[in-house]
């Protein structure tokens, strides 16, 4: 499913609306890479501050694990706060457990999660779609190579 800027725009704004309704977080803390564009935009909207955090499944940009790691420490300023911690999807949960469990041990008060696309069985607090579809997000369709914008081969199969 490939994803327009107007679309992933109108996407943030529901998932705002969601978590307005539910919650009302202090920080929201957006996973980087791809889940700080969500994050940031949601906090805009929110009119919260907004931080990132690097969880990830990259250790270089050659080299990918299998699960991912927390790479860069939680904010210290979630402490006795309440948290909104975004990403742009989740499948298996993986990354949104690993983002919540450092988040917590920052000292957060209270953690809740919200995620632009569900695309898997983990249930995240809120989300602006479920779908099984695989995701291509407007920043991820192409990539910079020799200075030319080229379609993101890690498209190619679509």
């Amino acid at each position: 499913m490939q994803i327009e800027w107007p679309l992933f725009g109108e996407l943030s704004r529901a998932l705002a609306l969601k978590v307005a309704r539910a919650y009302d977080p202090e920080i929201v803390v957006g996973i980087a890479t791809a889940g700080a564009v969500p994050g940031a935009v949601v906090s805009a909207i929110l009119d919260r501050e907004f931080y990132s955090m690097l969880v990830s499944r990259r250790h270089r940009a050659e080299t990918v694990r299998e699960t991912p790691a927390v790479l860069g420490a939680a904010p210290g300023d979630v402490r006795g706060r309440r948290v909104l911690i975004v990403d742009e999807t989740c499948d298996s949960g993986a990354t949104l457990r690993l983002a919540v469990a450092a988040v917590v041990n920052a000292g957060a008060r209270e953690v809740r999660t919200a995620v632009s696309f569900k695309t898997g069985a983990f249930e995240p607090d809120f989300y602006a779609l479920a779908t099984a579809s695989t995701i291509v997000l407007p920043w991820d369709r192409e990539v910079l190579v020799d200075g030319e914008l080229i379609p993101n081969p890690l498209y190619d199969e679509m």
